[in-house]
Protein backbone atom coordinates (compact mmCIF):
# COMPACT_ATOMS: atom_id res chain seq x y z
CA UNK A 1 0.00 0.00 0.00
CA UNK A 2 2.98 2.47 0.99
CA UNK A 3 4.61 1.41 -2.45
CA UNK A 4 1.36 2.56 -4.44
CA UNK A 5 1.61 5.88 -2.33
CA UNK A 6 4.65 6.63 -3.39
CA UNK A 7 4.60 5.67 -6.74
CA UNK A 8 0.98 7.59 -7.41
CA UNK A 9 3.29 10.57 -5.74
CA UNK A 10 6.06 10.27 -8.47
CA UNK A 11 3.73 9.69 -11.31
CA UNK A 12 1.37 12.81 -10.39
CA UNK A 13 5.07 14.57 -10.25
CA UNK A 14 6.46 13.41 -13.19
CA UNK A 15 4.50 14.98 -16.15
CA UNK A 16 4.61 18.04 -14.31
CA UNK A 17 8.03 18.99 -14.86
CA UNK A 18 7.84 17.73 -18.19
CA UNK A 19 8.14 14.00 -18.69
CA UNK A 20 10.99 11.72 -18.69
CA UNK A 21 12.54 13.62 -21.83
CA UNK A 22 12.68 16.83 -20.05
CA UNK A 23 14.63 15.22 -16.83
CA UNK A 24 18.32 14.77 -17.26
CA UNK A 25 19.04 13.93 -13.58
CA UNK A 26 17.29 12.63 -10.16
CA UNK A 27 19.06 12.73 -6.85
CA UNK A 28 17.38 13.43 -3.33
CA UNK A 29 18.96 14.85 -0.17
CA UNK A 30 17.02 14.70 3.43
CA UNK A 31 14.01 16.42 2.60
CA UNK A 32 13.90 17.24 -1.58
CA UNK A 33 13.80 15.67 -4.72
CA UNK A 34 16.42 17.24 -6.58
CA UNK A 35 15.98 17.54 -10.86
CA UNK A 36 18.01 18.18 -13.63
CA UNK A 37 15.86 19.49 -15.92
CA UNK A 38 16.64 19.95 -19.78
CA UNK A 39 13.78 22.62 -19.96
CA UNK A 40 12.64 24.52 -17.22
CA UNK A 41 9.39 26.16 -19.10
CA UNK A 42 7.94 22.59 -19.42
CA UNK A 43 7.29 22.51 -15.74
CA UNK A 44 3.90 23.35 -14.52
CA UNK A 45 4.69 25.17 -10.67
CA UNK A 46 1.39 25.44 -9.94
CA UNK A 47 -0.06 22.43 -10.44
CA UNK A 48 3.07 20.94 -9.11
CA UNK A 49 2.45 22.84 -5.74
CA UNK A 50 -0.94 21.66 -5.57
CA UNK A 51 0.15 18.08 -5.80
CA UNK A 52 -0.39 16.80 -2.00
CA UNK A 53 2.47 15.38 -0.49
CA UNK A 54 4.43 18.31 -2.26
CA UNK A 55 5.45 21.09 0.50
CA UNK A 56 7.04 23.62 -1.94
CA UNK A 57 9.57 23.54 -4.88
CA UNK A 58 12.79 25.57 -4.78
CA UNK A 59 14.67 26.61 -7.67
CA UNK A 60 18.52 26.15 -8.06
CA UNK A 61 20.98 24.92 -9.65
CA UNK A 62 18.68 22.32 -9.72
CA UNK A 63 15.07 22.26 -9.41
CA UNK A 64 13.74 20.79 -6.01
CA UNK A 65 10.76 19.08 -4.95
CA UNK A 66 10.31 19.43 -1.11
CA UNK A 67 9.11 16.23 -0.22
CA UNK A 68 9.59 15.74 3.75
CA UNK A 69 12.13 13.38 5.28
CA UNK A 70 11.27 9.56 4.90
CA UNK A 71 8.76 10.18 1.85
CA UNK A 72 11.53 11.97 -0.45
CA UNK A 73 13.70 8.76 -0.16
CA UNK A 74 11.01 6.71 -0.72
CA UNK A 75 9.31 8.24 -4.12
CA UNK A 76 12.79 9.08 -5.38
CA UNK A 77 13.38 5.24 -7.05
CA UNK A 78 9.90 5.05 -7.84
CA UNK A 79 10.15 8.06 -9.50
CA UNK A 80 13.61 7.13 -11.34
CA UNK A 81 11.53 3.33 -12.15
CA UNK A 82 8.78 5.79 -13.90
CA UNK A 83 11.48 8.09 -16.05
CA UNK A 84 12.96 4.92 -17.00
CA UNK A 85 9.74 3.27 -18.29
CA UNK A 86 8.72 5.93 -19.81
CA UNK A 87 11.91 6.45 -21.77
CA UNK A 88 11.93 2.76 -22.91
CA UNK A 89 8.65 3.19 -23.91
CA UNK A 90 9.18 6.32 -26.35
CA UNK A 91 12.83 6.56 -26.68
CA UNK A 92 12.42 10.17 -28.12
CA UNK A 93 9.00 12.01 -27.10
CA UNK A 94 8.60 15.59 -28.24
CA UNK A 95 9.30 17.90 -25.57
CA UNK A 96 6.85 20.92 -26.57
CA UNK A 97 3.92 18.13 -26.57
CA UNK A 98 4.19 17.14 -22.71
CA UNK A 99 2.52 19.61 -20.90
CA UNK A 100 -0.49 18.67 -23.27
CA UNK A 101 -0.55 15.35 -21.81
CA UNK A 102 -0.52 16.37 -18.19
CA UNK A 103 -2.27 14.49 -15.42
CA UNK A 104 -5.85 14.98 -14.84
CA UNK A 105 -6.04 17.30 -11.89
CA UNK A 106 -3.52 19.28 -13.12
CA UNK A 107 -4.02 22.96 -13.02
CA UNK A 108 -4.29 24.10 -16.70
CA UNK A 109 -2.69 26.97 -18.72
CA UNK A 110 -5.09 30.13 -18.10
CA UNK A 111 -4.77 30.46 -21.85
CA UNK A 112 -3.44 28.10 -24.93
CA UNK A 113 -0.01 29.09 -24.74
CA UNK A 114 2.59 28.86 -27.99
CA UNK A 115 5.89 26.70 -28.13
CA UNK A 116 7.57 30.67 -29.02
CA UNK A 117 5.51 31.91 -25.74
CA UNK A 118 7.16 28.99 -23.47
CA UNK A 119 10.62 29.35 -24.98
CA UNK A 120 10.37 32.86 -24.02
CA UNK A 121 9.00 32.82 -20.76
CA UNK A 122 11.85 29.88 -20.03
CA UNK A 123 14.99 32.39 -21.27
CA UNK A 124 13.40 34.80 -19.06
CA UNK A 125 13.14 32.51 -16.30
CA UNK A 126 16.34 31.54 -16.64
CA UNK A 127 18.02 35.07 -16.67
CA UNK A 128 16.62 35.81 -14.05
CA UNK A 129 17.43 32.59 -11.87
CA UNK A 130 21.23 33.09 -13.01
CA UNK A 131 20.79 36.97 -12.00
CA UNK A 132 20.00 36.06 -8.75
CA UNK A 133 21.96 33.17 -7.94
CA UNK A 134 24.80 32.16 -10.06
CA UNK A 135 27.33 33.96 -8.80
CA UNK A 136 30.73 32.53 -8.18
CA UNK A 137 30.28 31.92 -4.41
CA UNK A 138 26.96 30.53 -4.49
CA UNK A 139 27.59 28.27 -7.40
CA UNK A 140 31.29 27.28 -5.43
CA UNK A 141 28.86 26.32 -2.32
CA UNK A 142 26.52 24.41 -4.02
CA UNK A 143 29.19 22.37 -5.73
CA UNK A 144 30.71 21.64 -2.33
CA UNK A 145 27.46 20.62 -0.90
CA UNK A 146 26.54 18.46 -3.96
CA UNK A 147 30.05 16.84 -2.46
CA UNK A 148 28.80 15.75 0.67
CA UNK A 149 25.06 15.15 0.21
CA UNK A 150 25.94 11.92 -0.67
CA UNK A 151 27.60 10.78 2.28
CA UNK A 152 24.68 12.04 4.86
CA UNK A 153 23.19 8.78 5.38
CA UNK A 154 26.54 7.46 6.22
CA UNK A 155 27.64 10.17 8.59
CA UNK A 156 24.13 10.44 10.40
CA UNK A 157 24.13 6.25 11.20
CA UNK A 158 28.39 6.35 12.25
CA UNK A 159 27.72 9.14 14.55
CA UNK A 160 24.48 7.73 16.25
CA UNK A 161 26.74 4.28 16.98
CA UNK A 162 28.91 6.65 18.11
CA UNK A 163 26.98 8.42 20.59
CA UNK A 164 25.33 5.22 21.29
CA UNK A 165 29.64 3.58 22.09
CA UNK A 166 30.36 6.67 24.40
CA UNK A 167 27.04 6.38 26.42
CA UNK A 168 27.65 2.79 26.84
CA UNK A 169 31.44 3.47 27.67
CA UNK A 170 30.45 6.05 30.48
CA UNK A 171 28.03 3.93 31.93
CA UNK A 172 30.62 1.21 31.98
CA UNK A 173 27.92 -1.37 30.62
CA UNK A 174 28.21 -4.16 27.24
CA UNK A 175 32.60 -3.81 27.51
CA UNK A 176 32.35 -6.63 25.05
CA UNK A 177 30.43 -5.05 22.59
CA UNK A 178 31.86 -1.21 22.73
CA UNK A 179 34.75 -1.67 20.82
CA UNK A 180 33.06 -3.33 18.09
CA UNK A 181 31.03 -0.73 17.87
CA UNK A 182 33.85 1.79 18.05
CA UNK A 183 35.13 0.28 14.91
CA UNK A 184 32.02 0.86 13.35
CA UNK A 185 31.10 4.06 14.12
CA UNK A 186 35.31 4.73 13.34
CA UNK A 187 35.61 3.12 10.05
CA UNK A 188 34.34 5.60 7.92
CA UNK A 189 35.30 8.79 9.09
CA UNK A 190 38.88 7.54 8.93
CA UNK A 191 38.23 6.59 5.20
CA UNK A 192 35.86 9.58 4.56
CA UNK A 193 38.73 11.28 2.67
CA UNK A 194 38.79 8.40 -0.41
CA UNK A 195 34.99 9.13 0.11
CA UNK A 196 35.35 13.04 -0.84
CA UNK A 197 37.54 12.61 -3.34
CA UNK A 198 35.39 10.26 -5.18
CA UNK A 199 32.62 12.66 -5.05
CA UNK A 200 34.51 15.34 -5.58
CA UNK A 201 35.90 13.95 -8.84
CA UNK A 202 32.63 13.39 -9.98
CA UNK A 203 31.17 16.84 -9.39
CA UNK A 204 34.17 18.79 -11.00
CA UNK A 205 33.75 16.50 -14.18
CA UNK A 206 37.06 14.23 -13.43
CA UNK A 207 37.07 10.33 -13.25
CA UNK A 208 35.96 8.94 -9.59
CA UNK A 209 37.77 6.28 -9.04
CA UNK A 210 40.83 8.54 -9.66
CA UNK A 211 39.87 11.45 -7.38
CA UNK A 212 39.27 8.48 -5.19
CA UNK A 213 43.00 7.26 -5.02
CA UNK A 214 44.64 10.40 -5.16
CA UNK A 215 42.26 11.12 -2.03
CA UNK A 216 43.49 7.98 -0.17
CA UNK A 217 47.34 9.11 -0.05
CA UNK A 218 45.66 11.39 2.78
CA UNK A 219 44.76 8.41 4.99
CA UNK A 220 47.20 5.84 4.35
CA UNK A 221 49.36 4.74 7.31
CA UNK A 222 52.94 5.09 5.28
CA UNK A 223 52.45 9.12 5.01
CA UNK A 224 53.76 9.07 8.15
CA UNK A 225 57.42 8.04 7.10
CA UNK A 226 57.31 11.41 4.74
CA UNK A 227 58.38 14.44 5.95
CA UNK A 228 57.73 18.11 4.28
CA UNK A 229 59.57 21.18 5.43
CA UNK A 230 61.17 19.19 8.52
CA UNK A 231 58.32 17.45 10.20
CA UNK A 232 56.75 14.06 9.39
CA UNK A 233 53.21 13.74 7.92
CA UNK A 234 50.73 11.90 9.87
CA UNK A 235 47.90 10.16 8.35
CA UNK A 236 44.97 12.06 8.10
CA UNK A 237 46.44 15.76 8.35
CA UNK A 238 44.62 17.36 5.80
CA UNK A 239 41.37 15.66 6.20
CA UNK A 240 38.81 16.05 4.14
CA UNK A 241 39.65 19.87 2.82
CA UNK A 242 43.12 18.22 1.61
CA UNK A 243 41.08 15.43 -0.21
CA UNK A 244 38.73 18.16 -1.83
CA UNK A 245 42.21 20.06 -2.95
CA UNK A 246 43.59 16.46 -4.04
CA UNK A 247 40.67 15.59 -6.41
CA UNK A 248 40.09 18.78 -7.70
CA UNK A 249 43.73 18.88 -9.06
CA UNK A 250 43.34 15.38 -10.38
CA UNK A 251 40.46 16.34 -12.38
CA UNK A 252 42.51 19.21 -13.82
CA UNK A 253 45.72 16.97 -14.31
CA UNK A 254 43.50 14.41 -15.88
CA UNK A 255 41.72 16.64 -18.47
CA UNK A 256 45.06 17.79 -19.68
CA UNK A 257 46.30 14.12 -20.08
CA UNK A 258 42.78 13.67 -22.13
CA UNK A 259 43.75 16.61 -24.53
CA UNK A 260 47.22 15.91 -25.06
CA UNK A 261 47.93 12.45 -24.49
CA UNK A 262 47.71 9.96 -27.91
CA UNK A 263 44.53 7.55 -28.04
CA UNK A 264 46.55 4.55 -28.39
CA UNK A 265 48.22 5.33 -25.01
CA UNK A 266 45.54 7.08 -22.78
CA UNK A 267 44.11 4.21 -20.75
CA UNK A 268 48.16 3.71 -19.68
CA UNK A 269 49.74 7.11 -19.58
CA UNK A 270 46.47 9.22 -18.37
CA UNK A 271 45.46 7.56 -15.21
CA UNK A 272 49.77 7.28 -14.65
CA UNK A 273 50.60 10.74 -14.76
CA UNK A 274 47.06 11.80 -13.03
CA UNK A 275 47.96 9.98 -9.77
CA UNK A 276 51.54 10.70 -10.13
CA UNK A 277 51.34 14.62 -10.41
CA UNK A 278 48.39 15.21 -8.63
CA UNK A 279 49.30 12.90 -5.67
CA UNK A 280 52.70 14.19 -5.36
CA UNK A 281 51.63 17.95 -4.86
CA UNK A 282 49.32 16.21 -2.36
CA UNK A 283 51.73 14.69 -0.55
CA UNK A 284 54.51 17.66 -0.21
CA UNK A 285 51.91 20.41 -0.38
CA UNK A 286 48.46 19.78 -0.12
CA UNK A 287 48.37 17.77 3.04
CA UNK A 288 50.88 20.69 4.77
CA UNK A 289 48.25 23.68 3.69
CA UNK A 290 45.33 21.67 4.73
CA UNK A 291 46.19 20.71 7.82
CA UNK A 292 47.20 24.29 8.45
CA UNK A 293 43.88 25.79 7.56
CA UNK A 294 41.90 22.49 9.64
CA UNK A 295 43.80 23.65 12.70
CA UNK A 296 42.86 27.37 11.90
CA UNK A 297 39.55 26.49 11.58
CA UNK A 298 39.18 24.67 15.03
CA UNK A 299 41.29 27.52 16.87
CA UNK A 300 39.13 30.65 15.08
CA UNK A 301 35.92 28.46 16.19
CA UNK A 302 37.39 27.53 19.59
CA UNK A 303 38.26 31.56 19.91
CA UNK A 304 35.13 33.02 18.54
CA UNK A 305 32.89 30.57 21.32
CA UNK A 306 35.07 31.41 24.18
CA UNK A 307 34.95 35.34 23.28
CA UNK A 308 32.09 36.59 21.80
CA UNK A 309 29.89 33.00 22.20
CA UNK A 310 26.24 35.19 23.52
CA UNK A 311 26.36 37.25 20.49
CA UNK A 312 28.14 34.38 17.75
CA UNK A 313 25.48 31.93 18.92
CA UNK A 314 22.81 34.69 18.67
CA UNK A 315 23.54 35.53 14.76
CA UNK A 316 23.97 31.93 14.01
CA UNK A 317 21.16 30.43 15.10
CA UNK A 318 19.30 33.40 14.05
CA UNK A 319 20.86 33.15 9.93
CA UNK A 320 20.53 29.27 9.79
CA UNK A 321 17.24 29.34 8.75
CA UNK A 322 17.22 31.33 5.43
CA UNK A 323 20.45 29.12 4.83
CA UNK A 324 18.31 25.97 5.30
CA UNK A 325 15.36 27.63 2.91
CA UNK A 326 17.92 28.53 0.50
CA UNK A 327 19.96 25.15 0.77
CA UNK A 328 23.35 26.26 1.24
CA UNK A 329 23.16 24.96 4.34
CA UNK A 330 24.95 21.88 3.28
CA UNK A 331 27.88 24.08 2.46
CA UNK A 332 28.58 23.90 6.24
CA UNK A 333 29.60 20.44 6.22
CA UNK A 334 32.87 20.43 5.46
CA UNK A 335 33.49 22.63 8.45
CA UNK A 336 31.85 20.40 10.82
CA UNK A 337 33.50 17.51 9.43
CA UNK A 338 36.91 18.66 10.06
CA UNK A 339 36.03 19.85 13.75
CA UNK A 340 35.24 16.70 14.06
CA UNK A 341 38.45 15.03 12.18
CA UNK A 342 40.31 17.60 14.92
CA UNK A 343 38.59 18.14 18.22
CA UNK A 344 36.60 14.82 18.10
CA UNK A 345 32.96 16.77 17.92
CA UNK A 346 31.49 20.30 16.23
CA UNK A 347 30.56 22.93 19.04
CA UNK A 348 28.62 24.42 15.84
CA UNK A 349 26.20 22.29 15.23
CA UNK A 350 23.78 22.24 18.56
CA UNK A 351 24.02 26.42 17.94
CA UNK A 352 22.80 25.77 14.68
CA UNK A 353 20.28 23.31 15.49
CA UNK A 354 19.07 26.03 17.76
CA UNK A 355 16.73 27.49 14.31
CA UNK A 356 14.96 24.48 14.48
CA UNK A 357 13.47 25.13 18.14
CA UNK A 358 12.70 28.69 17.19
CA UNK A 359 10.55 26.49 13.99
CA UNK A 360 8.76 24.45 16.81
CA UNK A 361 7.63 27.18 18.59
CA UNK A 362 6.84 29.71 15.37
CA UNK A 363 4.16 26.53 15.15
CA UNK A 364 2.94 25.96 18.49
CA UNK A 365 2.23 29.87 18.24
CA UNK A 366 0.84 30.03 14.39
CA UNK A 367 -1.98 26.29 15.69
CA UNK A 368 -2.99 28.45 18.76
CA UNK A 369 -4.05 31.30 16.99
CA UNK A 370 -5.29 30.30 14.35
CA UNK A 371 -7.39 27.90 15.93
CA UNK A 372 -10.23 27.85 12.71
CA UNK A 373 -7.47 27.38 9.87
CA UNK A 374 -8.20 23.65 9.89
CA UNK A 375 -5.86 22.44 6.93
CA UNK A 376 -3.19 24.89 8.44
CA UNK A 377 -3.46 23.04 11.82
CA UNK A 378 -3.46 19.07 10.10
CA UNK A 379 -0.46 20.39 8.08
CA UNK A 380 1.47 21.23 11.55
CA UNK A 381 0.53 18.34 13.19
CA UNK A 382 1.72 16.17 10.38
CA UNK A 383 4.89 18.02 10.25
CA UNK A 384 5.51 18.67 14.00
CA UNK A 385 7.26 15.31 14.94
CA UNK A 386 9.80 16.14 12.33
CA UNK A 387 10.58 19.42 13.73
CA UNK A 388 11.02 18.26 16.94
CA UNK A 389 13.75 15.84 15.18
CA UNK A 390 15.36 18.56 13.91
CA UNK A 391 14.18 18.48 10.36
CA UNK A 392 13.02 22.26 9.45
CA UNK A 393 11.98 21.81 6.08
CA UNK A 394 8.27 20.69 6.26
CA UNK A 395 7.36 23.63 8.95
CA UNK A 396 9.70 26.11 7.04
CA UNK A 397 7.22 25.52 3.49
CA UNK A 398 4.47 24.37 4.74
CA UNK A 399 3.47 27.45 8.24
CA UNK A 400 5.93 30.23 8.53
CA UNK A 401 7.37 30.62 5.28
CA UNK A 402 4.11 31.21 3.53
CA UNK A 403 3.09 33.17 6.18
CA UNK A 404 5.23 35.56 5.99
CA UNK A 405 5.69 37.28 9.26
CA UNK A 406 5.74 33.54 11.30
CA UNK A 407 9.39 32.51 9.76
CA UNK A 408 11.03 35.74 10.96
CA UNK A 409 9.93 35.30 14.52
CA UNK A 410 10.60 31.79 13.97
CA UNK A 411 14.64 33.08 13.25
CA UNK A 412 14.07 35.21 16.63
CA UNK A 413 13.52 32.08 18.28
CA UNK A 414 16.65 30.42 17.19
CA UNK A 415 18.72 33.35 17.74
CA UNK A 416 17.62 33.38 21.52
CA UNK A 417 18.74 29.81 21.28
CA UNK A 418 21.77 29.57 19.85
CA UNK A 419 22.91 32.86 22.29
CA UNK A 420 22.07 30.62 25.38
CA UNK A 421 24.43 27.76 24.28
CA UNK A 422 26.60 30.10 23.04
CA UNK A 423 26.71 32.00 26.48
CA UNK A 424 27.80 28.69 28.20
CA UNK A 425 30.84 28.27 26.28
CA UNK A 426 32.24 31.86 27.11
CA UNK A 427 31.79 30.03 30.29
CA UNK A 428 33.73 27.07 29.34
CA UNK A 429 31.16 24.95 29.34
CA UNK A 430 31.64 23.64 25.32
CA UNK A 431 28.18 21.52 23.97
CA UNK A 432 29.22 19.64 20.84
CA UNK A 433 28.08 16.38 18.32
CA UNK A 434 29.62 13.75 17.14
CA UNK A 435 27.67 13.53 13.77
CA UNK A 436 26.46 15.43 11.24
CA UNK A 437 22.81 14.96 10.42
CA UNK A 438 20.50 14.77 13.37
CA UNK A 439 18.93 17.89 15.18
CA UNK A 440 16.12 18.59 17.70
CA UNK A 441 15.99 15.53 20.19
CA UNK A 442 17.84 13.18 17.70
CA UNK A 443 21.20 15.02 18.94
CA UNK A 444 20.83 14.57 22.54
CA UNK A 445 22.65 10.45 22.25
CA UNK A 446 25.73 12.52 20.21
CA UNK A 447 26.46 15.07 22.70
CA UNK A 448 30.15 15.24 23.83
CA UNK A 449 32.20 18.36 24.61
CA UNK A 450 34.23 19.63 27.50
CA UNK A 451 32.09 18.43 30.71
CA UNK A 452 30.04 15.78 31.67
CA UNK A 453 27.69 14.15 29.51
CA UNK A 454 24.56 15.45 32.22
CA UNK A 455 26.01 18.89 32.07
CA UNK A 456 25.67 18.77 28.26
CA UNK A 457 22.46 17.39 27.88
CA UNK A 458 20.96 20.35 30.67
CA UNK A 459 23.27 22.99 28.44
CA UNK A 460 21.19 21.66 25.50
CA UNK A 461 18.02 20.87 26.68
CA UNK A 462 17.76 24.51 28.37
CA UNK A 463 18.98 26.27 24.57
CA UNK A 464 16.09 24.29 23.09
CA UNK A 465 13.95 25.22 25.90
CA UNK A 466 15.26 28.82 25.23
CA UNK A 467 14.35 28.50 21.69
CA UNK A 468 10.66 27.08 21.82
CA UNK A 469 9.58 29.65 24.01
CA UNK A 470 10.89 32.61 22.66
CA UNK A 471 10.05 31.17 19.21
CA UNK A 472 6.01 30.91 20.82
CA UNK A 473 6.21 34.32 22.11
CA UNK A 474 8.03 36.00 19.54
CA UNK A 475 5.31 34.34 17.13
CA UNK A 476 2.42 34.83 19.66
CA UNK A 477 2.43 38.36 19.77
CA UNK A 478 4.26 39.79 16.82
CA UNK A 479 3.76 37.24 14.04
CA UNK A 480 0.65 38.38 12.87
CA UNK A 481 -1.00 41.75 11.98
CA UNK A 482 -4.90 42.44 12.74
CA UNK A 483 -5.28 42.08 8.90
CA UNK A 484 -3.61 38.47 8.97
CA UNK A 485 -5.76 36.97 11.67
CA UNK A 486 -8.73 38.53 9.59
CA UNK A 487 -7.67 36.68 6.87
CA UNK A 488 -6.58 33.99 7.79
CA UNK A 489 -7.94 32.88 10.88
CA UNK A 490 -10.95 31.29 8.84
CA UNK A 491 -12.61 27.56 8.55
CA UNK A 492 -10.86 26.49 5.39
CA UNK A 493 -10.08 22.83 4.96
CA UNK A 494 -7.68 21.25 2.74
CA UNK A 495 -10.15 18.65 1.67
CA UNK A 496 -12.61 21.06 0.10
CA UNK A 497 -12.73 21.27 -3.62
CA UNK A 498 -10.87 23.96 -5.19
CA UNK A 499 -13.96 26.35 -6.00
CA UNK A 500 -14.93 26.00 -2.94
CA UNK A 501 -11.86 26.99 -1.05
CA UNK A 502 -11.36 29.80 -4.31
CA UNK A 503 -14.64 31.00 -2.38
CA UNK A 504 -13.34 30.62 1.17
CA UNK A 505 -10.33 32.64 0.37
CA UNK A 506 -10.36 36.14 1.34
CA UNK A 507 -9.73 38.45 -2.12
CA UNK A 508 -7.14 41.25 -0.66
CA UNK A 509 -4.45 39.85 1.76
CA UNK A 510 -2.62 42.00 3.90
CA UNK A 511 0.56 43.29 2.54
CA UNK A 512 3.90 42.20 3.40
CA UNK A 513 6.59 43.97 4.17
CA UNK A 514 8.91 45.00 1.71
CA UNK A 515 12.11 42.24 1.23
CA UNK A 516 10.47 40.13 4.10
CA UNK A 517 9.93 36.44 3.18
CA UNK A 518 6.21 35.62 2.28
CA UNK A 519 6.63 39.11 0.17
CA UNK A 520 5.85 39.02 -3.63
CA UNK A 521 7.84 36.28 -5.09
CA UNK A 522 8.30 35.67 -9.10
CA UNK A 523 6.08 34.99 -11.41
CA UNK A 524 2.93 37.26 -9.78
CA UNK A 525 3.01 34.53 -6.77
CA UNK A 526 2.58 36.17 -2.89
CA UNK A 527 5.63 34.34 -1.74
CA UNK A 528 9.22 32.17 -1.85
CA UNK A 529 6.83 29.05 -1.72
CA UNK A 530 4.19 30.42 -4.68
CA UNK A 531 1.10 29.99 -2.31
CA UNK A 532 -1.32 32.66 -1.05
CA UNK A 533 -0.45 32.90 2.74
CA UNK A 534 -3.60 30.87 4.56
CA UNK A 535 -3.48 28.21 1.77
CA UNK A 536 -0.75 25.94 2.98
CA UNK A 537 0.72 22.92 1.17
CA UNK A 538 -1.72 19.26 1.63
CA UNK A 539 -0.67 18.09 4.77
CA UNK A 540 2.67 15.47 4.49
CA UNK A 541 2.95 12.03 5.19
CA UNK A 542 3.86 10.95 8.71
CA UNK A 543 7.87 11.25 8.57
CA UNK A 544 10.00 8.48 8.59
CA UNK A 545 13.93 8.30 9.38
CA UNK A 546 15.76 8.67 6.31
Amino acid sequence: MAENKNRALAAAILPLVGGAANVTTVVHCMTRLRLGLADRSLVQDEALKAVPGVMGVVEDDTYQIVLGPGTVARVTPEFEALVEEERAAAPAPAPAAVPATATAGAVPEPHPVTAEELAARGAELKAERKARNATPLKLFLRRIADIFVPLIPALIGCGIIAGVNGLLTNLGWAPGVTPALGALASGFMALIAVFVGYNTAKEFGGTPILGGAVAAIIVFPGIGDVEVFGSQLSPGQGGVLGALGAAVLAVYVERWCRRWVPEAVDVLVTPTVTVLVSGLVTVFGLMFVAGQIASGIGTGADWLLENTGAFAGFVLGGLFLPLVMLGLHQALIPIHTTLIESQGYTALLPILAMAGAGQVGCAVAVYLRLRRNASLRRTIRSAMPAGILGVGEPLIYGVSLPLGRPFITACVGGAAGGAFIGAFSMLGDTVGSTAIGPSGWALFPLLAGNQSLGLLIAVYGGGLLTGYLVGFLATYFFGFSKQMLTDLNADVDAGESGEARAEAEPTDAAPEEPGAPGGPGPEGTDGPSGRRPGTPPAPAPAPASS
